[in-house]
């Protein structure tokens, strides 16, 4: 049974923080890999500067080709939106769930709102989360304090947005170093976020 961690994200773009946290995660947990599964458009986010899907594919491609356990994943590209991580659960499980075992990756701010997930009582019966700290404000719901499915995972806390990062480089900054090269070569190159 392979042991799948999915780290769901715009990744608008992919930057250094995403591929540290996921390789903290493969390195220092049980799973084997980890997925990047690019969402086309989440519930709580308005789609105002999302680039097309399939070039925000291309540069997960590119930022983990040196990474033999971390793959992209476009299989929100095809299911109904708004893309819901229940539904995408269930769908995974249709198409892989016979040797692969899934676990969501997520930053300790989603799980103080994980309580608002659709369906988040059934994701949490089913699978279980690997969650890495972050900075942020409010708190963690009592019930998911000490759950034993949620396993706090040390990784190390990453404040480098992707919003950040497309604003700074409209404004002309150099953001070179928060990005994979590939990454910025793609980007640069077709005149992303400029």
């Amino acid at each position: 049974m392979k042991k799948v961690g999915l780290f769901f994200g715009t990744f608008n773009p992919i930057h250094i923080g995403h591929l540290i946290i996921a390789n903290h995660m493969v390195e220092f947990s049980d799973l084997d890999e980890v997925w990047f599964v690019i969402t086309p458009q989440s519930p709580f986010k308005v789609k105002q500067s999302l680039l097309d899907n399939n070039h925000r594919y291309q540069m997960v491609f590119e930022a983990v080709q040196e990474y033999p356990k971390l793959k992209p994943s476009k299989i929100e590209f095809d299911l109904p939106q708004p893309n819901y991580t229940t539904d995408t659960l269930a769908h995974l499980d249709d198409s892989y769930g016979n040797d692969h075992r899934f676990s969501l990756i997520m930053g300790e701010d989603n799980l103080k709102n994980f309580h608002k997930w659709k369906n988040y009582e059934t994701i949490l019966e089913h699978y279980s989360i690997h969650v890495y700290p972050r900075v942020s404000e409010g708190v963690v719901e009592h019930e998911f304090k000490d759950h034993p499915k949620i396993t706090r995972v040390d990784a190390p806390i990453m404040e480098i947005s992707s919003t950040f990062i497309r604003k700074a480089h409209k404004a002309g900054k150099n953001i070179r170093p928060l990005l994979p090269y590939t990454v910025w070569k793609y980007m640069d190159e077709m005149n992303f976020y400029r």
